[in-house]
């Protein structure tokens, strides 16, 4: 699950989010407008769209400093 300052680094960063369905597992995908970066994941579908993004947040941030795209 994300951690505040994993969030806080992409504040103020444009994130566009997608949410699809697959029977009993959401499908999320985060995607890093300023880098075009993006990064999927799956997630039990009764987990909730907050759970969703906060950990879409947390796997873009660490593909985003892995690469290099942020400190």
């Amino acid at each position: 699950m994300a951690e505040k300052g994993n969030i806080n680094k992409l504040a103020g960063r444009e994130v566009i989010f997608e949410f699809k369905p697959v029977g009993n597992i959401m499908r999320v995908s985060a995607m890093d407008v300023a880098t075009m970066t993006e990064i999927s994941l799956q997630a039990p579908l009764h987990a909730g769209e907050a759970v969703f993004r906060q950990n879409a947040l947390a796997r873009l941030e660490y593909v985003l400093r892995k690469r290099g795209k942020i400190t």
